[in-house]
């Protein structure tokens, strides 16, 4: 967990994140951030009650609605939240009241007394819903509607970033505050170039149209390359793997070439997605995984 002691909490600011990719700050009183406070804490804890141990978020992977994972804080793939984290003036909100719609999400950025900062977002489904809605309320002996702009807090945060590390609790929202869809397509054609001087003996011609049109694929790239799956690969090993998970290829002047229509297959293979297992004597059995997680020893 982030190093940081909410009891002696110095400073603390919150604020909104735009859809144009902004933020800025809402001054709040006394008691909001208070609260603040509090639901940091309880996605902290909400974290340590998952009971597993936090494990690094791999943007191939289909996760749960809340699971306990992480990035390091100097990762491609957490610069927007790094970026929030780290920012200095940011400017003092003027649409919050008159044009909440465009509001993508909302922070909070905490200081204790030892100069540690905590950076927690939530991405602003609830937060805004509430303005849809018909509120009323009992005054004076009767009922009557609220006109007054209302917003909702949630009981926690999704993400909480510190001086190391961005710890994880709902992934979808991850993606969505972090820009991740984005930023995987506009990383794949440097990742598949980095990939393809790492396995020299594949042709990996027309594989870059085929993944500018399927973010699936986009993201097996930015998980083989993120975690050096492409590196050291045996030819015979892949070749033999290809033929047992039925990924069709060619083979013409020393260069392996899959065939079309079996793109997702192939880097399926790279990331360690397919698979054969025998249990029964003379019935191999083909699988490709969803979501794994590599057994140690």
């Amino acid at each position: 967990m982030p190093e940081f002691d909410f009891s002696t909490t110095t400073h603390t600011e919150f604020g909104v994140g735009w859809d144009d990719d902004s933020f800025t700050l809402v001054p709040v009183d006394a008691g909001v951030q208070q609260v603040l406070q509090v639901m940091a804490q309880e996605t902290l804890a909400a974290m340590e009650r998952t009971g597993d141990q936090p494990r690094r978020y791999e943007p191939s992977e289909k996760y749960s609605s809340a699971e306990s994972l992480y990035l390091p804080i100097d990762h491609d793939n957490a610069s927007r939240l790094r970026d929030l984290h780290a920012a200095v003036n940011i400017p003092i909100d003027d649409r919050f009241g008159s044009d909440p719609s465009g509001i993508e999400c909302y922070f909070a950025r905490f200081r204790d007394s030892a100069s540690r900062q905590l950076t927690a977002v939530r991405r602003a489904t609830q937060f805004k819903g509430v303005l849809k809605s018909r509120l009323i309320s009992f005054a004076t002996d009767s009922l009557r509607i609220v006109e007054d702009k209302i917003f909702k807090l949630d009981d926690t945060f999704d993400v909480v970033v510190g001086s190391a590390k961005v710890r994880i609790l709902r992934p979808s929202a991850f993606e969505s505050v972090g820009k991740m869809k984005e930023a995987i397509l506009a990383a794949a054609p440097g990742n598949l170039e980095a990939i393809k001087q790492q396995i020299p003996f594949i042709n990996f011609d027309g594989l870059g149209e085929y993944v500018a049109k399927h973010p699936r694929a986009a993201r097996y790239l930015a998980s083989i390359l993120g975690e050096k799956r492409s590196a050291g690969i045996d030819r015979a090993l892949f070749k033999q793997l290809c033929e047992k998970t039925g990924v069709a290829f060619q083979e013409a002047n020393g260069e392996i070439t899959i065939e079309p229509g079996h793109e997702m297959g192939f880097l399926e293979v790279l990331d360690r997605r397919r698979f054969e297992i025998e249990l029964v004597n003379g019935a191999p059995e083909k699988y490709r995984a969803a979501n794994r997680a590599k057994l140690e020893g």
